[in-house]
């Protein structure tokens, strides 16, 4: 199984978040939690990077269900989706729900993972047909 699915999009990185954003809200998720991973790792490590991004998108009505199915999967919420800098363009990149089932072997997880990688993956196919 993979554990995400990505694409490449051509538009500027500050851009593509913006886009991102909006394509998650399209779908009914928020922006709970922003990791900007770049400017950390200048500022604990002097490391230099690409610019890369970490937004924790949830939708609260899925996060209850899951809640309601297993009080731990906290630990693997909310869904996160990178966005980082390459040289050929800007890449999106979402976390595949079905990750929380397989890990935790709660098949009743499934329905509620399923829903969420489709719209997740509704959000990335926005995005390409706004790049195209």
């Amino acid at each position: 199984m993979d554990y995400a699915s990505h694409i490449m999009v051509d538009t500027p990185f500050a851009d593509t978040v913006a886009r991102v954003r909006a394509a998650l809200a399209d779908q009914g998720f928020g922006v709970l939690t922003e990791i900007d991973v770049t400017a950390t790792m200048r500022a604990k490590l002097g490391h230099v990077m690409e610019d890369y991004l970490i937004l924790g998108a949830c939708n609260p009505p899925f996060a209850h269900q899951a809640l309601d199915v297993d009080r731990g999967i906290g630990v693997l919420l909310p869904c996160n989706v990178v966005v980082r800098s390459t040289e050929a363009g800007t890449v999106v990149e979402a976390l595949n729900p079905q990750v929380m089932v397989t890990l935790t072997g709660r098949a009743e997880l499934g329905q509620v993972a399923a829903e969420v990688g489709r719209r997740l993956s509704a959000a990335l196919a926005e995005l390409g047909e706004a790049s195209a």
